[in-house]
């Protein structure tokens, strides 16, 4: 992605049953239309090392990993991309955590905005 525009993940607080959280999403625009994509963890214990990776900021750096996969049997090729959100100290720490799109409708348009 070096040549490419940063995307960013967001971050905003919510409120339920009196305590406040976090919810992370991508903001972008597909063919005209401002979209939200919902993002997180990829199990409920991620939110804890989201909230490491974010530290004070409302938003870190998008990371696209892409990966392929062959099954062996049948030798077809599965291809696709795994995400994550890196953000960096000062030193030059990074911190990262995996991320995964909320719901299927989100996968989609996660993967329209990456394209």
């Amino acid at each position: 992605m070096s040549n490419e525009k940063i995307i960013y993940v967001e971050r905003e607080t919510f409120v339920k049953n009196g305590n406040t959280y976090f919810s992370y999403f991508i903001k972008g625009n597909v063919r005209g239309k401002n979209i939200k994509v919902a993002v997180v963890p990829p199990d409920k214990g991620g939110y804890t090392v989201l909230d490491i990776v974010f530290g004070k900021e409302m938003a870190a750096e998008l990371v696209i990993k892409p990966f392929e996969i062959k099954d062996e049997a049948s030798g077809k090729v599965i291809t696709g991309n795994s995400y994550g959100v890196v953000s960096y100290d000062e030193d030059g720490t990074d911190y990262e955590c995996a991320i995964k799109p909320y719901r299927a409708s989100d996968k989609a348009l996660l993967n329209m905005l990456v394209r």
